[in-house]
């Protein structure tokens, strides 16, 4: 005679329960006392939607959903009275019949509700968050209130990519979106009217369906946004700022915004090598590394637009915002030159190394970054060179110009005046500026230049007759040899230092040489002067 309900299965968790005016959709089976049914919404495929507490229902079902949550499962005994009395239903449901329900909450939501929005992670750092008109990236799980999946972003394992309050997703996704930093995530429940509305989507949405979506966060922008930089270390000293057309070497991390790690320059162990400024990079890069110093850290930002576009690239996702950390290790400019610093000059300093001197000296050479690559003094010994003979770098060769012995200067030499762009493998990096710490110790002054031989006095007038000691009127190199070693013993002579003794006699004797069969005759024999002479006369 009574209503009666039996509560079978009652969530744990019920945020909310069934009031009058509020609307329902829910799956039952109706059968009479014998169990026979007359009726189920599982045999038509779809659920029963309606408003509850507004005479649309028999009396008996307005009282039974009251109360309860979406997932409950009620087995419901309702009278005659409050059903369909003492008429019934012709051919379906005989007069003064009670009435069994199994009933199943799927779903419901009031006319008066609005968009939910609980976060449950926020990250603790949120420079910025969605408004009108921003472009987002996101993953989500789309479900029914009843936890039901019917969407997932990471079942495609490709984000959800759109912009937000300009119409371009359903208005209640477009509220609940506003606000959210990177990295944030949510739970938005929409009600069916700021959804899919009555009709649903005609896929796997059915109407009047309140959706639940769990948010992460991904990446945002805005198609007016230029690049952000911030500057993590800048060095004290900044004698220079990268320009136009400078080329830079650098380290950085390259990672999307919310912190995924697509590329890196440390991983390869080698640094990114580029111009700056003539598009050889993305157009944000370019822009984010003018005005740079050596050694200097810090992150650029650049939106999509100023990156690799809608497209993207290897790793990189179409429209993702792109995250860069620095690290400069280096730059120059193709029209540097050598640059020298002098520190210290003695007083009396009248001998100037030229092209064709002996030097020894001692240095230190690192990197711009301050990278040690080499120093005489671990090796316990100087560096010694001809100067201007191509023994060293042309830079090194420029750089220890006009020095004199005590001196001791810094040198900086641009890649092209240095190892260029191959470097020296394992040594030196390809397209490095190089910083030489110099102290000459040594200078022994060359010869005049295309000289490797000269007297210190008169020259003798029998001197072929001198070298060709058995005077069969041929000389060997033998001879040659040995005449020279005696001038250079007992001062007479001089040979151009700093290169090995019988190398230098060897070309000597080659010159004189002339039609290479090993020995010279006097009608071979010229010194230099007269071979200047001759062929001054001839022309």
């Amino acid at each position: 005679a009574e209503l009666g309900v039996e509560r079978r299965f009652v969530p744990e968790s019920c945020p909310r329960a069934v009031r009058p005016g509020d609307f329902v959709r829910y799956h039952y089976l109706g059968a009479f006392p014998d169990g026979t049914r007359f009726d189920s919404s599982y045999d038509r495929g779809s659920t029963f939607n309606v408003f509850v507490g507004k005479g649309q229902l028999i009396a008996g079902m307005d009282q039974a959903l009251v109360g309860m949550c979406v997932n409950e499962r009620r087995f419901v005994k309702i009278p005659p009275k409050l059903a369909y009395g003492t008429e019934g239903v012709p051919g379906v449901i005989p007069p003064n019949a009670v009435l069994h329900f199994d009933v199943l909450l799927i779903d419901l939501w009031n006319v008066e509700d609005e968009v939910q929005v609980q976060t449950y992670f926020r990250p603790e750092k949120c420079p910025r968050t969605v408004q009108v008109s921003d472009f987002v990236r996101y993953h989500y799980n789309g479900t029914f209130l009843d936890g039901t999946l019917f969407d997932s972003s990471h079942n495609r394992m490709r984000t959800y990519d759109t912009y937000v309050g300009i119409g371009w997703l359903i208005p209640g996704m477009d509220q609940g979106l506003l606000g959210m930093c990177v990295g944030e995530k949510r739970i938005i429940t929409i009600p069916p009217f700021l959804a899919y509305g009555e009709e649903g989507d005609g896929k796997k949405i059915p109407g009047q369906a309140s959706l639940v979506f769990d948010v992460v966060l991904l990446d945002l922008h805005n198609p007016k946004d230029g690049i952000a930089i911030e500057n993590q270390l800048v060095p004290e000293s900044c004698e220079r700022r990268s320009q136009t057309g400078d080329f830079l070497r650098y380290h950085y991390n390259g990672t999307l915004l919310d912190g995924t790690l697509f590329d890196s320059s440390y991983s390869r162990n080698h640094t990114y090598d580029t111009y700056v400024g003539k598009g050889y990079v993305i157009a944000g890069m370019d822009e984010g590394l003018l005005g740079v110093c050596t050694g200097e850290k810090r992150r650029i930002i650049i939106p999509p637009h100023l990156g690799y576009g809608e497209e993207g690239r290897g790793k990189i996702p179409g429209s993702a915002v792109l995250v860069f950390d620095i690290h400069v290790v280096d730059f120059h400019n193709p029209s540097d030159s050598v640059s020298i610093t002098i520190h210290y000059k003695p007083s009396n300093c009248t001998v100037l190394s030229k092209k064709g001197d002996y030097l020894k000296y001692h240095y230190n050479a690192s990197l711009l970054d301050g990278t040690l690559l080499d120093s005489t003094h671990s090796l316990g010994k100087t560096y010694n060179i001809v100067l201007g003979s191509g023994q060293v770098v042309l830079g090194m060769d420029m750089g220890l110009q006009d020095m004199c012995v005590g001196e001791r200067r810094t040198v900086v030499i641009p890649p092209h005046l240095g190892y260029g762009e191959d470097g020296v493998e394992g040594e030196v990096p390809g397209s490095a500026v190089l910083v030489f710490d110099i102290e000459l110790l040594e200078l022994v002054s060359g010869l005049p230049e295309g000289y490797m031989f000269v007297w210190n006095g008169e020259v003798s007038p029998n001197l072929f007759e001198e070298i060709d000691q058995n005077h069969d009127g041929e000389v060997l190199l033998e001879e040659f040899s040995e005449y020279i070693q005696t001038q250079v013993d007992t001062g007479k002579g001089k040979l151009a230092p700093g290169f090995d003794f019988e190398k230098i006699v060897k070309i000597m004797f080659t010159n004189q040489d002339r039609d290479g069969n090993g020995k010279v005759t006097a009608a071979e024999f010229k010194l230099k002067d007269q071979e200047a002479k001759e062929e001054h006369d001839e022309l």
